[in-house]
């Protein structure tokens, strides 16, 4: 078992590449250092994503988001590089990343980037009243 960050990611073949399908995951102990001060910041990133053939591997990301902690990295480019790079390792159909970071001066950042493969567009939502089995 691995105890040190990693900056490489891995993934796997998708088991269900000719469906679209959402794979959300929230990282709650986001940590990087303020670039100016040199400060701990901390965040939540969520990240959501459509996979096509390649899903990204659960420990490699966690130690991926790891090597993050001592580096300096304004939370704008930081979501953006993270985004990068799992669309990189994944090439997935659509993804988002939200950074949900922690005050800093009083001030709260969200940072919100996106990718869309060129040529995918979502299917139209289905909205379905609800079933008699759902207690209200």
């Amino acid at each position: 078992m691995s105890t040190q960050p990693d900056t490489s990611l891995e993934s796997f073949s998708n088991p269900h590449p000719g469906r679209d399908f959402v794979i959300r995951m929230r990282m709650p102990e986001f940590t990087c250092l303020c670039p100016k001060t040199g400060q701990p910041d901390f965040g939540t990133l969520y990240l959501e994503y459509i996979p096509d053939q390649r899903c990204v591997e659960l420990k490699s990301l966690k130690l991926y988001i790891w090597s993050f902690r001592d580096q300096g990295a304004f939370h704008e480019a930081v979501t953006n590089r993270i985004l990068d790079d799992l669309v990189a390792a994944t090439a997935p159909r659509f993804m988002r990343l939200t950074g949900d970071f922690g005050v800093r001066g009083g001030i709260f950042t969200h940072v919100v980037v996106e990718h869309r493969a060129p040529g995918w567009s979502p299917q139209p939502a289905v909205t379905l009243p609800p079933g008699e089995w759902i207690k209200q």
